[in-house]
């Protein structure tokens, strides 16, 4: 082994060490604010839960009194001398089947063609191969174009060509040739995943109050006040007794 290869062995050893460590670093806050979230959703449904069933049962109560009275507002109307029933916007009930049943089809094929080619050629299967990933984008934009603005024919056949690999790019998801990368590189791909999921944790409404609340426990105390007068007003609003 020669002199100057030495040195950058040694370089890229630490540089793994200190992703390594880097990683786990990450693993462990995530871990830490995870428990954290959880323990505290435990704390809301323990002390919210029967506030909420309540308020929800209140809601749907006071929906079905107001269409109730709708429909007897609409059969005081229909009663009356000079009503005259709405024309000119139903199609017969025979066209009108016929119409969206065959759309359905139309629409249920072109979905199921439309999954199958985006699953093909999707640009996260060739992340590791830059020019194979810009083909792919390219290719998925004109997918959703054909899907969105033109017919099931111009949809078949854009399938077609895509499952005959005839367009510009490897759709071979089996092929023998496996993707390598370095030690350094994977390390550094894991970090960066671990950082994004950290960052959207951190993100989240729960960890906001956690962090931000002295005592987390007063938002807890907030919410039942908030539910507390909801359910109050919904009980007057249905002239529910207590």
């Amino acid at each position: 082994m020669s002199d100057d290869t030495l040195p950058k062995i040694i370089q890229d050893d630490d540089a793994n060490l200190q992703l390594q460590i880097s990683i786990e670093a990450v693993k462990q806050e995530l871990e830490t604010i995870t428990n954290q979230i959880e323990a505290f959703e435990a704390v809301l449904r323990q002390h919210l839960t029967d506030y909420i069933v309540e308020a929800q049962e209140l809601n749907t109560l006071y929906k079905q009194q107001k269409r109730a009275k709708k429909d007897k507002r609409l059969a005081q109307k229909q009663r009356g001398k000079n009503y005259v029933p709405p024309t000119g916007l139903k199609a017969s009930s025979k066209q009108k089947t016929d119409i969206t049943e065959s759309d359905t089809e139309t629409l249920r094929l072109k979905k199921r063609l439309y999954r199958e080619a985006m699953l093909q050629v999707h640009p996260d299967k060739f992340s590791l191969s830059p020019n194979s990933q810009e083909s792919a984008t390219e290719i998925t934009t004109r997918l959703i174009h054909i899907y969105k603005h033109e017919d099931l024919n111009a949809l078949q056949a854009f399938h077609a060509q895509i499952f005959s690999d005839s367009l510009d790019i490897n759709l071979n998801t089996k092929s023998s040739e496996t993707p390598t990368i370095s030690k350094t590189e994977a390390l550094e791909f894991t970090l960066k995943q671990l950082q994004k999921e950290l960052k959207t944790l951190k993100e989240t409404d729960l960890f906001d109050i956690i962090s931000t609340y002295k005592n987390p426990l007063h938002f807890v105390d907030e919410l039942i006040l908030y539910y507390k007068d909801k359910i109050e007003k919904l009980k007057k609003r249905t002239r529910t007794k207590n």
